[in-house]
């Protein structure tokens, strides 16, 4: 037992260099020990061993004040990759975007695929080529219109994806850790990224997304998290009552009439701060015409600040890349 203590003890004091080399890139053994707290011997032994795995190495000496000169350690961004993929319609056409990304979130390649419909055996093919490109790669981000439950896709827009053992079947196939999020979700919490919110502030925001051949979907951000609700169902919009056919081209009216019925609802029930709006229905002005005119003759305690967006795809980008490195180190992955 005591040597797991101390196993443990080890791990948590190696994240936390590992945290501080990755915020200040560049330091020495004095420096990290003033840094982290812990004492000179502790930094020796634990940048031997980060130095030993790849993630430092050795950059510059320094003078130090009067001194033997010091060692300057660099933090290697590069040690550990991420492999980002999400789905998106675009056109009335799969975009399946893939990318691969540092540990400073720096990217390192990029590119997109266009499927007419979503097609397994080239999803794999592109994440082969990645991974073959990339030995370093450690995790893969996944971004998709649905939800997942117990390794499910139960929920999504996309037909081909019901049902779909899909993030399973790429863990086994490829050995890597698969971290899946909803693509609103992802969208909305990118938005947030580019906000300066102050410290301690409390911020209900949400996010909803109207593609052009699909039904909606909304994510909640409460404090920049994201709310899920039971088995991450929340947000799922296109399971109100008295929903239009999404699925089919919609008059401008039918959809402006659906969009102000959902804003009223969200209003309603949640009261967020604001509402952010991906759509290419219809013009801004008219949209913000017809929320005027609604609102006129439905009286609401409480009315959001509503935000139209056309970055839906930047947003959701930001968001998964973020997400997805987050997870690389909040679950040890860059531990062996």
């Amino acid at each position: 037992m005591r040597k797991a203590n101390t196993r443990l003890v080890k791990e948590i004091n190696l994240n936390h260099v590992r945290e501080v080399m990755q915020r200040v890139e560049t330091a020495t053994k004095p420096q990290l020990a003033s840094m982290t707290k812990l004492s000179v011997v502790t930094i020796n032994s634990l940048i031997r061993e980060l130095h030993e795995r790849g993630e430092v190495f050795e950059d510059m000496v320094v003078p130090s004040n009067g001194g033997r000169p010091a060692q300057t350690y660099r933090y290697n961004y590069d040690h550990s990759l991420a492999l980002v993929l999400y789905l998106k319609e675009t056109q009335g056409q799969e975009l399946v975007s893939a990318m691969v990304i540092n540990l400073e979130n720096t990217l390192l390649s990029k590119q997109d695929y266009v499927m007419p419909s979503f097609d397994k055996q080239q999803l794999y093919g592109i994440i082969t080529h990645f991974i073959s490109t990339y030995p370093a790669i450690k995790i893969m981000g996944i971004g998709i219109p649905g939800q997942v439950v117990n390794g499910e896709i139960t929920v999504s827009s996309h037909q081909e994806l019901m049902g779909s053992h899909l993030i399973k079947e790429i863990e086994l196939e490829y050995g890597l850790r698969v971290m899946v999020e909803n693509d609103v979700n992802a969208a909305v919490s990118g938005h947030c990224l580019k906000q300066e919110q102050k410290e301690g502030q409390e911020q209900c925001v949400v996010g909803i997304y109207f593609p052009n051949r699909y039904p909606p979907g909304m994510g909640i951000l409460w404090n920049g998290q994201v709310m899920r609700g039971k088995q991450g169902m929340s947000g799922e919009i296109k399971f109100l009552p008295n929903s239009p056919d999404w699925m089919n081209k919609m008059a401008s009216h039918t959809f402006v009439e659906a969009v102000c019925t959902i804003l009223h609802t969200v209003n309603a029930v949640l009261a967020p701060d604001q509402i952010i709006i991906y759509q290419d229905r219809v013009e801004e002005q008219h949209l913000n015409k017809a929320w005027n005119t609604y609102r006129d003759s439905h009286p609401m305690a409480s009315c959001s600040e509503i935000i139209l967006q056309e970055t839906f795809q930047q947003d959701y980008e930001a968001g998964l890349r973020k997400m997805t490195l987050k997870e690389l180190q909040l679950n040890g992955t860059l531990i062996p």
